[in-house]
Formats: structure tokens, sequence, C-alpha cells
């Protein structure tokens, strides 16, 4: 009878354990990634010198910088987040509109937020031009948008 019951409660403990909750799939939220170009020469990469950058309402993210490609966040409580790039005393007032897509993972990750039909729009201070690569922000592999100054 006591190994009766003991195989019973070996039974129970077992099927009551519930497996681990490790986030192992890296579920992040992407981030929007801009790459600086020669508006001449349009295939050449051109650092921005000085660059300072910073969100509406926020402090800079990047100060007296010189880079060659950005990677800001996404406010994914929104439909719109706006950027200032400052180039020496020009300043460029970037908006970019999308709609956040909040995609279930697992119960150990949660959800990541991509962003659907993004549309980028400068003020054209000191950025010519821009060549969408992607509206879909969905990972950080590479530059969704080229950004031409």
């Amino acid at each position: 009878m006591r190994k009766i019951l003991l195989f019973f409660g070996l039974i129970s403990a077992l099927i009551a354990c519930e497996k681990d909750d490790f986030c192992i799939e890296n579920p992040v939220t992407p981030s929007l990634i801009l790459r600086f170009y020669d508006d001449v020469n349009r295939t050449t990469i051109k650092p921005v010198n000085p660059m300072y950058v910073w969100a509406d309402g926020k402090d800079s993210l990047f100060v007296n910088q010189s880079i060659d490609s950005l990677v800001i966040p996404l406010n994914s409580n929104t439909n719109q987040t706006v950027y200032n790039f400052s180039k020496g005393n020009l300043i460029e007032r970037f908006v970019i509109d999308y709609s956040p897509e909040n995609i279930y993972v697992s119960r150990s990750c949660g959800f990541k937020v991509n962003f659907t039909n993004a549309v980028y729009t400068p003020n054209n201070t000191w950025i010519t031009d821009i060549s969408v690569i992607e509206t879909t922000i969905e990972n950080q592999n590479e530059a969704h948008v080229q950004v031409f100054h």
C-alpha cells in the first residue's frame, strides 16, 4: 500500500510540474534603421558629422557623433513617432507614421510589435531625398530607409 501511495505521489508531482519558461526566441520589437548616403553619388555611404538626435519631448539619443547609420526605436503605443536630426545648426524634423501590430510569440516571451504601412516624411531641411526600402519594420537585419544628404 505504501508503494502504491508513493507511486501515485511521484506521478502527481511529475504531472504538476511545469516546464521552465525561458524565452530563447529573442522576440525583440524592431527599431527603425536609417542609412545615410551622399546625394550626388547615391551608392556612397556618407556619415553625418556632427549629428544630434532626439525624439519630440525627449532627451538626445546621440550627441555630437559622426554616424553613417542610425537605429532608433519607434513608439509602439501610438501611430506616429517624430525625431529631430540636427546637422550643425540645421534641424530636420523626421516624422514616421505606421500601424503597430502586436504579435504573440509565446507564454515565456510575451508579445513583440511589428510596424506596418510605415510612411516617412522629412521636412527637407538638410535631407534632400529618401528612398524607402521597407514599409514593414519586422526585423533589424538591414536598413529600412536610405537617407540622402
